[in-house]
């Protein structure tokens, strides 16, 4: 049976940011677990990003859905991967 295609988590962050930090921390090992991809983005480095998210950083999102902002819980996020994962 053939693997399913890794999922994709993006971060959207920015350099300095302690939430940003952790979030990355947190996201780790469970990243890890199921070997999903970690895409990150400064989003001081787009004008329209830095609009949209000055101050909501770190937003995370899973494809094009957004699950997360400013903290991240290792439990949903493990959830919701496992979930993407059977195609939910």
């Amino acid at each position: 049976m053939p693997k399913p295609p890794a999922v994709q988590i993006t971060l959207y962050t920015r350099p300095g940011c302690h939430l940003c930090e952790e979030a990355r921390q947190q996201m780790a090992p469970v990243l890890v677990e199921f070997g999903a991809e970690l895409l990150e983005v400064n989003i001081d480095a787009d004008p329209a990003l830095r609009d949209l998210y000055s101050n909501d950083v770190p937003v995370i999102f899973l494809g094009t859905r957004k699950i997360a902002k400013h903290r991240v819980d290792p439990v949903q996020l493990r959830r919701q991967l496992a979930d993407a994962q059977k195609g939910l």
